[in-house]
């Protein structure tokens, strides 16, 4: 008998990784040339490291992208479920953002003040998310570093309780793990001299018994959490987990930061304005100017007074907040034109029920082969998970992820036509998503677990 992996048996899995690799690497040579002609200029011969973490023989160049579906060089036509995970998850350059962007290159791209625009964003932002005061970032991870100053300015506090697991960008506070019960800096961190341990605490998700004996040492400024773990396979919250979050929080005097980057696919204001949370600060980026590269962190009218309070009484100086490009009116055209025409009730319904319908068949396949997998979905967000579920934390989620499965099955997607994120097996369904785009991923994912799993198991 084969050794199995996720349920697959290995020679099985090896024999359909290599038909895969090689159907994907002959039918696709002008990227293959133009990805080794450029090799030499880039570190490891990508613009950005992780592209690397994709699993196909070679990446894949894209001449174009609308709506919910790319082109590559190699002429073929894509149906894409990564839309930059998260960065594109209403679709490539939504109608109304491209326009905005178009009449704001034309006025100029950065000077430093605010315009009309910056007024009518922060009004939006209020309405959309709630009652907090904005500042704008360019990415998730200044929002989260620059969140997590203001909390130790505040309180007076040094650490940051994150959860073992977790992903807030590259802010180095938070790249701890647990280590025989014992929170230590992620083993892999590059050039990171500092210990971690002295700065953060880490403890499972969905375990309030860790989270208040962590908060009753004192030293905690802040809570920094994902409402829903989203970046190692995706685990729920237990019922009251979240209430149970803020409750302990308020007791010990501690901030909860609540960041939404990736559970933005929720719904209209994110799962903190859809299931009624309360943080005392607010983070998101990736979507949230319809892909430009933007971010916005929001403190509770009672923080921002506290905030003004420190800020008043500090010697004059840097205070390791805000980079110069940040807050520039290309930003605020686009988060206009993103909150008040696309980030709309109807566009999340529609996202909504395409979801749904692809969550379901995802399940349906699994179920039908008999595989040991699960099916998790928030909002327009789906993951398939090749263990079984749910997942209750991140040693959990750590254990499920299998990359050799994972690779083998997002090229076999890709080599019939979808692509998904390549961290996990991430899909999301924007508003302009097709049904019939949806149902091909669907039958692409039924026809390889055919292929993977033995007859005999189903």
């Amino acid at each position: 008998m084969p050794a199995l992996i996720a349920g697959v048996p290995e020679d099985r899995l090896a024999a359909f990784a290599a038909r895969e690799a090689r159907r994907f690497a002959a039918s696709r040579p002008l990227s293959a040339k133009a990805m080794a002609k450029g090799s030499g200029v880039y570190l490891s011969g990508v613009p950005m490291h992780w592209m690397t973490d994709w699993p196909m023989p070679h990446l894949p160049l894209v001449a174009e992208a609308h709506g919910a579906r790319l082109t590559d060089i190699d002429g073929y036509g894509i149906d894409d479920f990564c839309l930059g995970d998260t960065g594109s998850m209403f679709g490539h350059s939504p109608a109304p953002v491209a326009k905005a962007i178009r009449r704001q290159a034309r006025r100029g791209l950065t000077y430093m003040l605010p315009s009309e625009a910056a007024l009518e964003a922060g009004r939006l932002l209020t309405e959309t998310f709630g009652d907090f005061r904005w500042q704008i970032a360019t990415t998730a991870t200044d929002a989260n570093r620059f969140a997590l100053r203001v909390a130790r300015a505040v309180t007076g506090r040094p650490k940051v309780l994150v959860f073992n697991g977790c992903y807030h960008g590259t802010v180095d506070d938070t790249m701890v793990t647990l280590a025989d019960g014992k929170t230590v800096t992620r083993p892999g961190l590059m050039g990171q001299v500092t210990d971690l341990s002295q700065t953060a605490v880490c403890v499972e998700f969905n375990d309030l018994a860790a989270v208040e004996a962590a908060l009753a040492k004192g030293d905690v400024a802040a809570i920094l959490t994902e409402p829903v773990m989203t970046n190692s396979c995706m685990v729920l919250p237990a019922p009251g987990f979240l209430d149970g979050l803020r409750k302990a929080a308020t007791k010990a005097g501690t901030l909860l930061i609540i960041d939404e980057t990736h559970t933005i696919s929720t719904g209209r204001g994110g799962y903190t304005r859809v299931h009624g949370l309360s943080p005392d600060i607010f983070v998101v980026g990736k979507c949230v100017a319809g892909g430009m590269p933007t971010a916005v962190w929001g403190l509770t009218p009672t923080v921002a007074d506290r905030y003004h309070q420190a800020n008043v009484n500090r010697p004059s100086g840097h205070s390791g907040m805000g980079t110069t490009l940040s807050a520039n009116p290309m930003q605020f055209a686009c988060l206009v034109a993103t909150l008040g025409e696309v980030m709309t009730k109807e566009n999340y319904a529609r996202m909504e029920k395409g979801a749904a319908r692809l969550a379901n068949g995802l399940a349906d396949a699994i179920a039908r082969h008999h595989a040991p997998w699960h099916v998790v979905r928030v909002g327009a967000r789906v993951e398939f998970i090749c263990a079984p579920g749910p997942l209750k934390n991140g040693t959990e989620a750590a254990h499920a992820h299998q990359p050799a499965v994972e690779g083998a099955v997002h090229v076999g997607l890709l080599n019939r036509g979808s692509l998904i994120a390549p961290f996990h097996n991430m899909m999301l369904v924007s508003p302009v998503t097709k049904k019939g785009q949806i149902d091909r991923l669907i039958a692409s994912f039924d026809e390889i677990l055919t292929d993977l799993f033995p007859p005999s198991q189903t």
